[in-house]
């Protein structure tokens, strides 16, 4: 269609077209805080909202304080397992020098030595002695810590309880909250949606068509892009449903206007040569041309053949001869490019 547009036409209907897309972004930007924002519409859902807040707070609390109980058991327990390492090695090392001493003794057999045999024994009774205290120690610490560790688990199983029920109803509630604020997407993207379709079939040829064009670009993404997101599932149904309802109602419009189109083509064709050309525009004609593409039937023509000055299809003169210098040309030229001379064509601009 741009071959029959003036060079500076052609560069303004493409800076019109970038005005409708600028237009339509910031519109879409505007329209996905919006659709986006919604959200925060209602008060936002938390678990706890569906828990009896007596019974939650002192669930709270004894899981908190049995982690209390829990990290105060596991730390003496640490304690006391090093202080029964200590102890070990204290036991082992001193076990080592008396078996060395003992070895020596033996070898001399020194009854002087006796006295100093009786004090090493009672030393290492007494490390042995230390050493069962540590591991008594250690083992009460354990249990201290498998009581606190079963007291634990027992809060956490009574918060628990308390909470799964509580989880379900938010479960709900999120759905709910969910559908709600879809209907309230919809409520503000559908009247879009139908605003595009009157400016579509109203507005799409005023002098005013960028804005037209640039707000029906905001809408079906705003209602396609920014809304079906959102669309509730159910398994699919929704979604599958939606998607057929929207393409039973697009297939029948492409239908109806294919049969409108059609009907308006059978008509056309059936007038005179000169009321037809007063319906065309001027540079849609010069397009279809240049395609060889006849501008009233819209079928292929070999316009290569110099031969054919009608259309083989609908019979509109494609071709004539210049009243001046009778030089063949395109019917739907307004002048001759033999001798400039006017045709005295009706093809609207």
């Amino acid at each position: 269609m741009d071959k029959g547009l003036r060079l500076t036409e052609k560069w303004l209907q493409r800076a019109l077209w970038l005005v409708a897309f600028v237009f339509a972004g910031f519109l879409i930007g505007l329209g996905s805080l919006v659709v986006g924002n919604l959200w925060d519409v209602e008060a936002p859902l938390s678990v706890e909202q569906f828990m009896d807040p007596a019974k939650l707070g002192q669930a709270s609390l004894d899981r908190r304080q049995a982690g209390e109980r829990l990290d105060a058991a596991r730390e003496r327990l640490e304690q006391a397992t090093q202080k029964h390492s200590v102890a070990q090695s204290n036991t082992r090392s001193a076990r080592a020098t008396f078996d060395n001493w003992l070895a020596t003794r033996q070898a001399t057999a020194r009854p002087s030595q006796d006295p100093e045999l009786v004090a090493r024994t009672r030393a290492l009774d007494a490390l042995e002695a230390e050493e069962r205290k540590a591991l008594g120690a250690v083992e009460a610490e354990q249990q201290a810590m498998l009581d606190a560790t079963q007291a634990a688990e027992r809060a956490q199983a009574q918060l628990d309880r308390l909470e799964a029920p509580a989880h379900e109803a938010y479960a709900k509630a999120s759905k709910a909250k969910e559908l709600r604020v879809f209907l309230y997407r919809l409520a503000v993207t559908l009247p879009l949606l139908l605003i595009a379709a009157w400016l579509f079939k109203h507005k799409r040829k005023t002098p005013d068509w960028p804005f037209a064009w640039g707000f029906i670009l905001f809408a079906l993404f705003a209602f396609f892009v920014e809304l079906v997101p959102y669309l509730p599932s159910y398994g699919g149904y929704v979604r599958y449903l939606v998607g057929i309802g929207l393409t039973f109602v697009a297939g029948r419009y492409a239908i109806r206007w294919l049969q409108a189109y059609l009907a308006r083509q059978k008509a056309a064709e059936a007038l005179p040569d000169v009321e037809r050309r007063q319906t065309m525009r001027y540079d849609l004609a010069l397009a279809r041309l240049g395609k060889s593409v006849c501008p009233g039937c819209e079928r292929q023509v070999d316009l290569k053949d110099s031969s054919i000055d009608f259309c083989p299809h609908c019979g509109i003169g494609l071709f004539d001869r210049c009243g001046c210098c009778s030089t063949r040309k395109n019917a739907f030229a307004r002048f001759c490019f033999s001798c400039g001379t006017a045709a005295n064509t009706t093809l609207a601009d």
